[in-house]
């Protein structure tokens, strides 16, 4: 094995010994040269994988406080069955898999987020293309003002959060320096050595304002611009849901739906864990969820589309089914919004191509995700499932056309879970996934699944009194929010 000694972060030196370019083993060394660790493979390879990642997050008081808030405001003990339970349980068991990678279990931790993917996909398929409107309300017991109040608090404890956990990694940093290289009109592509120019030219955009109010320091110090854009995106997330309740439903109604989603986002522990980490994940989040606020307005939904594949790439695969809005038909409006999305993203691009042009441009990003050799997912683990992933991938690619022209009408919620299905099925087959990626479907899951329920008891059917006298007649009268079948003769 040929050694060396790369990388010097702060107190510590990584020492690598490689075997044929592969890096087989990686050792830890203090400033006197004592072992801190060694690790072998997949956690020589990848450093996440070793255990304790998230600093903070990792408390179980925390993650199990933040999960009971989230379920609580949910649960409906007259109806333990109801299916709204076993969905949000589901959410929650992410943090089963990530409870083994917290102890360094890489294996069981990988095997263990695919049946939760797998089924949000089945979910979001079937409330796609079979909607139905379920009974009972969406929240029991607490009232619309006091879901406000509660997401208000929630939000400032995420924030005080963020700022406890001091932990930033290559993903704040390179969107940080990235932002300071677009500021200076300096290539933004082609000059990093350590594959920091990665992400689409809109995210280092995002982060110039917050590089400017704290600028970098030349060093991988606490970085608080990454702190503030982290918080910044996730506020406005919080701020779009709630209109997005009231874009789906009218009048207090959607007030009430709005609440709930934010709450549900504040609150639920795989949103907070990409805050607390200052990833540009949320800004993903966010313009997926202004995408659907817009969505009355083609040229608007596309222009907002367009901004979420400009920063992360995979958004993009949305546009069939967002050009094709509520399923009209109307060659008109599908135009428009296509048209904003290629005017928006071919400029943003453009903008800030390399001087080696779209080949550079393409090395650097999209090229160099592609060329990565598979870590922290099921083909890095498991032996003879290989074939499985260009089949998941080109059912993925299928799907998101699919969804571009079926079903023929859609509602919102539909749209929503169609577009979680979508981004899901591109996960599958990836060579790297990770809980961060969880925001990027994370909204439309919420809105898909909550859309399908009512926060009021729906008004009573009208019914038919001829006949009664004469013969027995059925007839369904809603009570409470629940459909009874009354016989009178």
């Amino acid at each position: 094995a040929r050694a060396g000694a790369p990388y010097w972060a702060r107190d510590r030196w990584w020492v690598d010994y490689s075997e044929h370019g592969q890096l087989e083993l990686q050792a830890g060394l203090d400033r006197t040269y004592k072992i801190l660790g060694i690790w072998t493979g997949l956690q020589a390879r990848a450093d996440f994988t070793r255990g304790g990642f998230g600093r903070l997050f990792d408390s179980p008081w925390l993650i199990l406080g933040f999960a009971a808030l989230f379920i609580g405001p949910f649960v409906d003990p007259r109806r333990p069955l109801r299916l709204l339970h076993l969905d949000l349980l589901v959410l929650l068991s992410f943090g089963i898999s990530y409870w083994f990678l917290r102890g360094g279990a890489v294996r069981p931790a990988i095997l263990l987020f695919y049946p939760v993917l797998l089924y949000l996909l089945g979910r979001m398929l079937w409330a796609g293309f079979r909607p139905r409107r379920r009974t009972g309300r969406l929240v029991p017991y607490a009232p619309t003002k006091l879901l406000l109040i509660g997401v208000l608090v929630l939000a400032g404890a995420r924030i005080g959060l963020n700022v406890a956990n001091d932990a930033t990694f290559d993903i704040s940093y390179a969107s940080v320096v990235g932002a300071d290289r677009v500021w200076h009109k300096e290539a933004l592509y082609g000059s990093s050595t350590s594959h920091y120019d990665t992400y689409g030219p809109l995210t280092y955009v995002a982060y110039v304002p917050f590089e400017l109010a704290f600028p970098w320091q030349g060093t991988w110090d606490g970085l608080p611009a990454a702190h503030a854009a982290a918080i910044a995106f996730d506020v406005l997330t919080l701020i779009g849901l709630v209109l997005l309740g009231r874009r789906m439903r009218a009048g207090p109604e959607g007030t009430r739906l709005g609440a709930a989603l934010a709450w549900a986002w504040a609150a639920f522990p795989f949103t907070l864990f990409g805050l607390m980490l200052s990833t540009n994940d949320g800004l993903v989040a966010m313009l997926v969820v202004y995408t659907l606020v817009a969505f009355a307005s083609p040229a608007a939904r596309g222009a907002w589309l367009a901004a979420a594949a400009a920063a992360k790439f995979v958004p993009g695969a949305l546009l069939p089914l967002i050009a094709a809005g509520r399923g009209e038909r109307n060659i008109r409006q599908a135009a428009l919004c296509a048209g904003a999305f290629a005017v928006v993203f071919a400029f943003a691009i453009w903008m800030y191509l390399p001087p080696g042009g779209v080949r550079t441009f393409w090395d650097s990003t999209i090229g160099w995700q592609l060329s990565r050799g598979p870590d922290y997912s099921l083909w890095a683990v498991q032996g003879g499932v290989g074939w499985l992933q260009p089949v998941a991938e080109v059912l993925g690619v299928a799907l998101a056309a699919l969804v571009g022209v079926l079903p023929r009408r859609r509602s919102l919620v539909q749209v929503a879970a169609l577009g979680a299905a979508v981004t899901i099925a591109l996960q599958l087959p990836a060579d790297h996934w990770f809980y961060f990626y969880i925001v990027w479907f994370a909204p439309l899951v919420l809105a898909a699944l909550f859309g399908e329920y009512l926060s009021a008891p729906p008004a009573p059917e009208p019914l038919d009194a001829g006949g009664f006298d004469e013969q027995v007649d059925l007839f369904r009268v809603a009570v409470a929010g629940e459909e009874h079948q009354l016989v009178r003769a």
